[in-house]
């Protein structure tokens, strides 16, 4: 199962990353093109400094990459950590929609 591919810790870290709108919202604009954490500020009501925060975390859980330009960090999206993600919700329905077709049987059955 794709849940033994990862580490506990790397599953963690996706999605209590994507727990946060905020963070869902930097990953869909990055994801999309890449930009500067200077850019991505400019739409956030917080600090700078939040930003960076957010950035981070999603760095740590390999959701996106920075690329150094200048003095800009350029922010992307990581697709491949993305369709990790996405496949691994997909086995997790593989296993309800089995749980669902027993249930069906059972009160088939009954």
């Amino acid at each position: 199962m794709v849940v033994d591919q990862w580490a506990d810790e790397e599953v963690d870290r996706v999605f209590q990353a994507l727990a946060d709108a905020t963070r869902r919202d930097i990953m869909a604009r990055v994801v999309e093109r890449g930009q500067s954490v200077s850019a991505l500020a400019q739409d956030y009501d917080m600090s700078f400094a939040a930003v960076q925060k957010h950035v981070a975390v999603l760095e740590r859980a390999t959701l996106v990459t920075k690329e150094r330009r200048g003095r800009e960090q350029i922010v992307h999206g990581n697709v491949d950590a993305v369709r990790r993600a996405s496949h691994l919700l997909g086995e997790y329905e593989k296993i309800w929609q089995l749980r669902a077709q027993q249930i069906d049987v059972l009160l088939a059955e009954g």
